[in-house]
C-alpha cells in the first residue's frame, strides 16, 4: 500500500520524509495551489462580461469566489495529480491553522482524489510527533476553511474596491486593505501628536557624592519641601507645567544659583529605605511575542522573523511559529526544567512548574507557544545552525528554560541627602538572586551584559552619614513627543486592540514600507506624506474602515467563524451590501470627494499648503506678483512630513527661484560651492551637475544642536571648504601607524583609527564619536587619540572598574579583566564572557586560565565562521572552475569554426 502525503514546502517534506514508514511518498505543494484572480488576465472567460468579474467574486451569488490556478502552480498540480494516480491513500499535511486548512481544502477540491483521505496536523516535526498524528487524523474543518475564505474575500471587498476610488481622488497606485489601513493610520496618528506636541523646559541638579572613597550619583528632588518638576509634569498640548501640578519649576539661572550656594555646604544622609522586590519571567513567545523580541535584540524585521522561524519549524527545530498561546506541554516543561537544573543547578528552578495563560483576544487554532521541539531541547550550540537561525532559535530556547526558572529577587534602595533646603536622591538597585536573569532578559541579547546594567550598587550609607560633594551640575531638560511606533511597538498595539491576526503582522508591516506608506530610519515607522492623505481621506469618508474598535470587531467575528458560532455568508452580504454596506458608500463617495481637496494635506504647526501631485508631494505657494500665480515646489522623495518645518519650505521654496545659494568659489579648484537643502537635510556642493560631472562632491552639514539645522547663513566659505575635504587626515596612531581621520557619518561627526593587526589582511577600523565640545574641522590628533583611547560605551550606561586588570590579550592587545557580577565574578575580553570556576579566586588565576576559558567559551562561534568560510571558498573554486571549463568551451567553438 503506497501513500501520499502532501506538505507546503520541500523543506518541510524533506523533514517529515525522515518520520514517516516506508512506501509513503511526501510532496510539496509550495504553497496555494488556488486562488482569486491576481489580474484581469487570469478571470476565466466564462465570467469576463459580468460586472463583479475584477473583484474574482460573484458578489449576486452568495459570493462566490471564483478560484483559479495560477500560471506558476499549473505544473506543480499536474505533479501532485501524477503522484496521486499511483496512492491509495492521501494524507493532507498542511499546518495546522486556517491557512494550512485553506491549503488542505483547495487539494481536495483541486485533485477530486478517489483514494481515502485523512488530514493530519501536528505541533512540531519531530519522529514522535509525526507518529503520533499519524494515528490521530480527522477531516478537513469546513469551520476553519470559511473563516479564512471570508477573511480572503473581505480583503478582497476592500482592497479591489476602496484602491480604485484612491486612484481617482489622490494618486494612481494607491492601496487600501482592512488591516494595513489601520496600520497606516496608526502611524500617522503619532506624527500628529508629535507635530501637535509643545515641548517644554526645566533644569535640575546632579551631584557626584563620596562616601568613604565610594562615589555615587544623587539628583535633585525636592526644594523647600516640594517636589521639582519632572517630564510628566508638563502638559503636552500647551508646553507648560499642567494644572494642578504643585511643583518646583527651575530655569536656567535659579539652577546655576541654587548650585552656587549649596555646593560647599554640608550634606547629610536623612534616610535610607530598602524594598524587596521580585521579577518573574515572561511567558514563552507567542507569534507576536517573537516579532517584537526579535526586532528589539536582533533588529531583525517581523518579515524576515517569520521567514527564519518557518525554516526553523520546517527543518523540526522549533514547534509552529504561528501560535497565540503561551501555553506549554507538560512534556515542553519537563524538557525546560531540565535544561535549567542540568546548566544551572536545582537552586535556579522554579519551585513548581510554571504554566501560563494566554490573555490575548480570541486566541486561535495553535495550542503552545513556539518553543525548540521534541522531548529534550537542543542546546543552541550543538544544534549546527548559523547565523539568523542560530540566534532566533538560541532565542526561542532562551526564552523558555527562562519561564521555569526561579524568580529574580531584588533589593531596590533609596537614598535621601539633604543639603540646606534641597534634597537629593540616589537610587541603588542589588540583585540578591539573579533567578531567570541567568538566562534571558527581556529587551537585551546579553545576559551577563544585562546583569550588569540591573545592579547599581550604593556605597553602605546610613542616616547621618556625612558623604563629600565632589561635583554639582545644573542639567537642562525638554520634554520630548511620544515615540515613533518601531516594528515591535506597532506589532504590540496591533495585537493589544485585537487588530489583523499575528501571523499577519509582517506581511502587513512589510507592505505599508513597499508601498511608500511608511519610511524606516533605523527602527522608527515614519509615515510619508502618501500615508497623510489617505488617512485623511479614510477617516473622513470611511471611518469605519481604519477604525480600530470596527477593525477589532471584525476579527471576533471571524474567529467566531471559526469555530462555527457565527455564518459567514449572512456576514459578507451586511458588510457589503444594503444601505450602509461598502458599495453603497464607495458609489456615493464616488460622487462626493473631490480630488483637490483629497491631494491637500494639512499639518499641525504649518500654515504650507501640501499636495500630492502625479510625480509625489508638493508644496504650493502664491507668489508676490499675484494672487493668479502659484509656485509649485516639490518635496524631496525621503522627506517626510515629520521633517518639514517652515525653515525646511523657505529653502526649498527660496532654492526654487533663485537656485542654489552659492557660498563661494573653492580656492583650489575653482569651482563654486553651493549650499542645498536635500532629503537629509542642508549640505554643501562642489561644483555642477553635469554630463562629465555626474556626482559633484557633496557633504552634510552637522546640527547647531539636537534639533536646530543650519541656515545658509551659518555657512561660510571656509566651513563649506573644511566640511567638502572630510574625511580629513589627523596624523598616525603612534603603536600601530594607521591612520587616524575625522569624519561625518550618518550619526554625526567621529574620529576613526585604521590599521592592520599584524597577521591582518584586512583593514581594521576602530570608531568613537565626537562630543558636544568637538568640532570636526579643527579636532586635533592629540584629542582624537584621547577619545580612542577611551573603552566604547554600550547602550547601558558608564564603565565598569574591573576587580583586577590581567593584561593584553596577546591576539589583539585589547584588555583582559576580572568583573564581580550579581551571581559570581567573569572573565572579560571585548563581547565575550566567561564566568570564573568556583576553584579558581580573583588574585590567584592567571593570565593563561584565563585565555582558555574565554577560547572554550568562544569555540563556537569561531567554528561557525570557520565553517561559513570555508563554505565560501569552496563555492568561489566552484564558479571559477565553472568559468575556466566555460571558456574552454567557448575557446573550442571559436577554434572549430
Amino acid at each position: 500500500m503506497s501513500t501520499l502525503v502532501i506538505v507546503e514546502s520541500p523543506t518541510k517534506a524533506r523533514t517529515i520524509r525522515n518520520y514517516l514508514p516506508s512506501g509513503y511518498q511526501v510532496e510539496a505543494s509550495m504553497g496555494h495551489v488556488r486562488d482569486l484572480p491576481p489580474s484581469a488576465k487570469e478571470i476565466p472567460p466564462a465570467y469576463k462580461d459580468k460586472n463583479w468579474a475584477t473583484l474574482g467574486i460573484n458578489i449576486e451569488d452568495e459570493f462566490q469566489p471564483i478560484y483559479v490556478v495560477p500560471e506558476k502552480k499549473k505544473k506543480v498540480v499536474k505533479e501532485l495529480k501524477n503522484a496521486l494516480k499511483v496512492a491509495d491513500e492521501l494524507i493532507l499535511a498542511t499546518d495546522e491553522d486556517r491557512e494550512g486548512e485553506s491549503i488542505s481544502w483547495h487539494l481536495l477540491e483541486i485533485l477530486k482524489p478517489k483514494v481515502p483521505v485523512k488530514r493530519m496536523v501536528f505541533h512540531e516535526i519531530t519522529k514522535e510527533a509525526i507518529q503520533k498524528a499519524l494515528q490521530d487524523c480527522r477531516e478537513v474543518d469546513q469551520d476553519l476553511v470559511h473563516a479564512q475564505e471570508t477573511r480572503r474575500i473581505l480583503d478582497r471587498l476592500v482592497g479591489y474596491t476602496v484602491s480604485p476610488l484612491l486612484w481617482k481622488k489622490i494618486a494612481w497606485g494607491l492601496s487600501a486593505g482592512r488591516v494595513q489601513s489601520v496600520a497606516v493610520r496608526l502611524t500617522v496618528l503619532r506624527e500628529r501628536e508629535r507635530r501637535a506636541f509643545q515641548s517644554g523646559g526645566y533644569w535640575d541638579l546632579k551631584a557626584d557624592l563620596e562616601q568613604n572613597k565610594n562615589p555615587f550619583e544623587a539628583k535633585l528632588i525636592t526644594l523647600d519641601g516640594k517636589r521639582l518638576a519632572t517630564g510628566s509634569d508638563f502638559d503636552p498640548d500647551t508646553g507648560k507645567i499642567a494644572e494642578g501640578k504643585n511643583v518646583v519649576l527651575l530655569n536656567e539661572n535659579e539652577a546655576n544659583k541654587l548650585k552656587e550656594r549649596i555646593f560647599e555646604k554640608t550634606w547629610t544622609v536623612a534616610d535610607r529605605q530598602e524594598n524587596a522586590s521580585k521579577r518573574r519571567p515572561s511567558p514563552p513567545f507567542t507569534t507576536s511575542t517573537l516579532q517584537q523580541e526579535s526586532n528589539r535584540k536582533l533588529s531583525i524585521s517581523a518579515r524576515e522573523t517569520m521567514g527564519v522561524a518557518q525554516k526553523l519549524y520546517e527543518k523540526g527545530f522549533i514547534t509552529y511559529m504561528r501560535t497565540d498561546s503561551v501555553h506549554l506541554s507538560q512534556q515542553a516543561i519537563a524538557a525546560a526544567r531540565n535544561c535549567v537544573e542540568q546548566k544551572y543547578g536545582k537552586e535556579y528552578l522554579s519551585p513548581k512548574a510554571r504554566q501560563y495563560s494566554t490573555k490575548s483576544k480570541g486566541a486561535q487554532e495553535a495550542h503552545e507557544a513556539i518553543r525548540p521541539a521534541g522531548e529534550t531541547f537542543r542546546v543552541p550550540k550543538e544544534t549546527g545552525l548559523k547565523d539568523r537561525e542560530f540566534r532566533l532559535y538560541d532565542l526561542i530556547w532562551k526564552r523558555t528554560i527562562a519561564c521555569q526558572m526561579a524568580d529574580a529577587q531584588l533589593t531596590q534602595i533609596a537614598v535621601d541627602v539633604s543639603v540646606e533646603n534641597a534634597v537629593f536622591r540616589a537610587n541603588g538597585k542589588r540583585i540578591e538572586f539573579p533567578g531567570f536573569f541567568r538566562a534571558y532578559v527581556e529587551g537585551s541579547d546579553n545576559p551577563d551584559a544585562a546583569l550588569e546594567d540591573q545592579e547599581i550598587l550604593l556605597p553602605p550609607l546610613k542616616k547621618g552619614d556625612k558623604p563629600d560633594c565632589k561635583g554639582l551640575e545644573a542639567i537642562g531638560h525638554e520634554t520630548q513627543p511620544p515615540a515613533r511606533y518601531t516594528e515591535a511597538s506597532l506589532v504590540k498595539t496591533l495585537e493589544k486592540e485585537g487588530i489583523g491576526r499575528p501571523s499577519t503582522y509582517a506581511s502587513v508591516i512589510g507592505t505599508i514600507v513597499d508601498r511608500g506608506y511608511v519610511q524606516m530610519r533605523g527602527k522608527a515607522l515614519i509615515p510619508t506624506f502618501t500615508a497623510f492623505a489617505v488617512t485623511a481621506l479614510l477617516e473622513e469618508h470611511f471611518p469605519d474602515l481604519v477604525d480600530t474598535e470596527f477593525t477589532s470587531k471584525m476579527e471576533q467575528t471571524l474567529d467566531e467563524i471559526a469555530t462555527g458560532g457565527a455564518e459567514w455568508i449572512p456576514y459578507l452580504k451586511k458588510f457589503y451590501q444594503g444601505k450602509t454596506g461598502l458599495k453603497t458608500q464607495i458609489d456615493v463617495k464616488n460622487e462626493e470627494i473631490e480630488p483637490a481637496i483629497a491631494k491637500t494635506i494639512h499639518l499641525e504647526n504649518l500654515d504650507a499648503i501640501v499636495r500630492i501631485g502625479k510625480y509625489g508631494p508638493y508644496i504650493e505657494i502664491k507668489t508676490e506678483d499675484g494672487e493668479t500665480e502659484v509656485l509649485k515646489v516639490s518635496i524631496p522623495d525621503d522627506l517626510t512630513p515629520a521633517d518639514l518645518n517652515p525653515e525646511q519650505i523657505e529653502a526649498l521654496i527660496r532654492q526654487k527661484q533663485e537656485g542654489p545659494e552659492k557660498v563661494g568659489i573653492h580656492p583650489e579648484t575653482g569651482e563654486p560651492i553651493y549650499f542645498k537643502v536635500g532629503k537629509y537635510g542642508p549640505y554643501v556642493q562642489l561644483g555642477d551637475k553635469t554630463d562629465e560631472n555626474p556626482k559633484p562632491k557633496m557633504s552634510s552639514i552637522p546640527k547647531k544642536d539636537s534639533k536646530t539645522n543650519v541656515t545658509n547663513d551659518d555657512v561660510t566659505l571656509e566651513m563649506a571648504v573644511g566640511l567638502l575635504s572630510l574625511p580629513r587626515l589627523l596624523g598616525h596612531q603612534p603603536a600601530t601607524g594607521g591612520k587616524i581621520k575625522s569624519a561625518l557619518g550618518r550619526f554625526g561627526p567621529y574620529v576613526v583609527h585604521e590599521f592592520k593587526g599584524p597577521e591582518d589582511t584586512k583593514l581594521q577600523r576602530d570608531y568613537r564619536s565626537l562630543k558636544k565640545e568637538d568640532n570636526v574641522l579643527t579636532v586635533t590628533l592629540e584629542r582624537a587619540l584621547e577619545l580612542l583611547a577611551e573603552p566604547k560605551r554600550g547602550r547601558g550606561g558608564s564603565k565598569k572598574t574591573p576587580l583586577r586588570e590581567l593584561g593584553a590579550h596577546p591576539e589583539d592587545k585589547e584588555p583582559v579583566n576580572i568583573y564581580k557580577g550579581p551571581y559570581g565574578n567573569y572573565v572579560k575580553h571585548g563581547k565575550i564572557n566567561a564566568g570564573l570556576p568556583k576553584d579558581e579566586t580573583v588574585e590567584e588565576i592567571t593570565l593563561e586560565k584565563a585565555l582558555e576559558l574565554l577560547a572554550e567559551k568562544a569555540a563556537t562561534k569561531k567554528t561557525t565562521k570557520k565553517k561559513t568560510t570555508a563554505k565560501k571558498k569552496t563555492t568561489t573554486a566552484k564558479k571559477k572552475t565553472t568559468k575556466k571549463a566555460s571558456t574552454k568551451k567557448t575557446a573550442a567553438k571559436k577554434e572549430a569554426s
